[in-house]
């Protein structure tokens, strides 16, 4: 999933929001407030974002995200095992971003009518990550990876909000998480060398093996595509 960049206009609103989140959320007068204190008419606002506060939430995520994969791309991940490349990831996601605006953001969310767009947010940041390290996966493995390092960053960000230790707590955490995910890895391997479990288990991947990651850049082609096999 690409970055898109933000406008000048929604990098405007989106600095002059900041304080006033911390106090009121990303809410309606908040909105206003910033629209003051950037100096732009309300008709350029609103037609920089027309949700309001919610784009500006949005571009919140999408400017962390942006400044994750700069973190990335500025490191030597080479040296480091693949399972630490995530986690480094992520611990880069959590330092660049203040936690009020993130709890905030958790707030407004999970108001049923935007649950959507926060599980899209974070799936997102998910695909980035994976998308940075390189990944060429065409097949479900593509769904997989994404499917579980959402719910790893998710359940970080839960434990980061509540870290009072300057965040030594959350980086064995996410330690944990990643280890989680690579002993379950493990157990996949060891299931396929076992007769039975085996069979079942490479019949299942036959099965699935027509699913296919969308194609990168064909927005028509999301969420995915079913192929026939020969």
């Amino acid at each position: 999933m690409p970055i898109t960049p933000l406008s000048p206009m929604q990098n405007r609103l989106l600095d002059a929001i900041e304080p006033h989140v911390i106090f009121d959320g990303w809410s309606e007068d908040a909105f206003k407030m910033a629209i003051a204190d950037s100096g732009l008419s309300e008709a350029d606002a609103r037609a920089a974002c027309p949700r309001g506060a919610t784009d500006l939430a949005v571009a919140y995520h999408q400017r962390g995200d942006a400044a994750m994969v700069a973190q990335m791309e500025a490191t030597d991940l080479a040296s480091m095992r693949y399972s630490e490349r995530v986690a480094a990831a992520i611990r880069f996601r959590l330092e660049v971003v203040d936690r009020d605006m993130v709890r905030r953001g958790m707030t407004l969310f999970s108001m049923p009518h935007l649950a959507p767009i926060g599980t899209q947010l974070v799936w997102g940041t998910a695909d980035l990550i994976w998308e940075t390290l390189g990944d060429t996966s065409d097949d479900i493995n593509w769904y997989s990876k994404r499917t579980i390092l959402s719910g790893v960053y998710a359940s970080c960000v839960v434990y980061w909000l509540g870290d009072e230790t300057g965040g030594e707590a959350t980086a064995a955490f996410i330690d944990r998480r990643i280890d989680n995910v690579m002993q379950f890895e493990k157990f996949k391997s060891t299931v396929k060398k076992t007769p039975v479990l085996g069979q079942f288990a490479t019949g299942m991947e036959k099965l699935l093996s027509g699913i296919k990651a969308p194609k990168r850049g064909a927005a028509e082609d999301l969420p995915g595509r079913w192929t026939l096999n020969d």
